[in-house]
């Protein structure tokens, strides 16, 4: 099955190192190698009974907040931030980033996410346990300006960390800018993120619109709504057309909960690609997002799990399930079908993050691929495959991962991580802060 709505019921692909060379129904390889006679693949899988599909997307997330997971639940996003994530992650050390990244990537490996798009502290640790899972990842250092001092180290941060490691992993890691949303950072900030953005060519990763305490703070410091107030200071950049516009690096927007007609066509217009978080909004009582909407008008739209802590799960096939019915339940049945859901999980991933080569099984594309088990009970009868994927499927269906050619997870076992020591590290090491605070 391919990013866009094509089905080969009994396909074939082809890898050569990074790259998928050949896509299509079966005797595409044997016409591959009358063309290429001096070609001879070093394996063969044969996955029948599975389907084939690209890499899930996790368009939004902080890894590393999988120490925090069942930490702090049941609370609105204010005070859960405020009294209890903020001063769990003041006593959280760079190691601790690392092991808890690679806890992360463990957990979504083995539910099918190739590439994840990750906002959070000590990125350089993070682009360390990515680089060993051997994912693909865009990576912001997250900044706020409560503090201008803070903020100007954190934008420096994020600016180093561009310059050790974009392009990194054979070019599986790329790096944004990370302000963290319109409420904790200044006018004077944003602007000035903008024109680093610029200058070094960089995109941006910021939450946008998420609540309405959000909302109302920037409505009374500003006289504007976040939206409106963020055009203001030029943090969009040019208006561009095409919606993801080549010229112009991405600007990636968390949640966008509360926004009217005239933002999100504004956000079309400027090119900003949205990702959608439905299960922490649901379950810090953030809101809907008008998904169903935005993608009417043209908005590029991705998927995210947001942090593991608002979650609680990086499950990208209970994101895909949830993302539907929430469209439904506050519109009508046919709002936000499966193959669209599908289509963000992996497609619009890639173009709100600007991964042109990925989310997609065509010939040309990198070798993000993952196979989904559908012998099994709550996968038969199948009637259409995308379906059982959003509305059907778990994470724990998927049997085999491939991320830039290479063989991540495999009959059941991660290829490249010992998991037993992961687990336990990650553990020991959340119960030891969770001590401190």
């Amino acid at each position: 099955m391919t990013g866009e709505e094509v089905i080969y019921p009994d396909g074939e692909l082809l890898v050569e190192g990074d790259t998928l060379v050949a896509v299509g129904p079966r005797g595409v390889l044997e016409s591959y190698i009358r063309t290429c006679p001096d070609w001879k693949p070093d394996r063969i899988l044969d996955l029948k009974g599975h389907v084939i599909m690209p890499g899930l997307i996790n368009a939004h997330t902080h890894a590393a907040m999988t120490l925090l997971r069942g930490y702090a639940d049941d609370m609105p996003l204010m005070p859960w931030l405020e009294t209890r994530v903020w001063p769990f992650e003041a006593q959280m050390e760079p190691d601790d980033m690392y092991w808890g990244t690679l806890l992360a990537l463990c957990e979504m490996v083995r539910g099918g996410t190739t590439t994840m798009a990750d906002m959070y502290m000590n990125e350089d640790r993070v682009a360390d346990a990515v680089l060993e899972a051997g994912t693909r990842a865009v990576l912001s250092r997250g900044m706020t300006a409560f503090n201008m001092a803070n903020a100007e180290k954190g934008l420096q941060e994020n600016l180093d960390l561009f310059h050790r490691y974009q392009g990194a992993g054979d070019g599986r890691l790329s790096v944004f800018l990370g302000p963290h949303a319109p409420h904790t950072c200044t006018g004077e900030f944003l602007q000035e993120v903008r024109l680093e953005a610029e200058r070094a060519g960089m995109g941006i990763h910021i939450h946008l619109a998420e609540t309405r305490a959000e909302e109302q703070a920037v409505l009374q410091r500003t006289g504007r709504r976040p939206v409106a107030w963020l055009e203001t200071l030029g943090f969009f950049g040019s208006q561009v057309s095409p919606p993801i516009a080549n010229h112009q690096p991405p600007i990636l927007a968390a949640h966008c909960v509360f926004l009217n007609e005239e933002e999100m066509q504004l956000l079309q217009r400027y090119g900003v690609g949205v990702a959608h978080n439905p299960e922490s909004n649901m379950k810090l009582s953030s809101g809907t997002a008008p998904v169903d909407r935005m993608l009417k008008l043209g908005l590029c739209v991705g998927l995210g799990t947001d942090g593991p802590s608002s979650n609680n799960d990086l499950d990208m096939f209970g994101e895909m399930r949830s993302a539907s019915f929430q469209q439904k339940l506050v519109a009508t049945p046919s709002a936000l079908k499966a193959y669209e859901v599908l289509r963000m999980a992996t497609v619009g991933g890639s173009e709100v993050l600007g991964l042109t080569r990925c989310g997609r099984l065509e010939q040309g594309c990198l070798a993000d691929l993952i196979a989904v088990d559908f012998a099994q009970p709550h996968l038969i009868p199948c009637f259409s495959e995308t379906s059982h994927l959003v509305y059907c499927a778990r994470g724990s269906d998927v049997r085999f991962v491939m991320a830039n050619g290479q063989i991540l997870f495999e009959k059941g076992e991660m290829t490249g991580l010992d998991e037993e020591k992961i687990c336990y590290e990650a553990g020991e090491r959340a119960r030891v802060i969770a001590g401190r605070v």
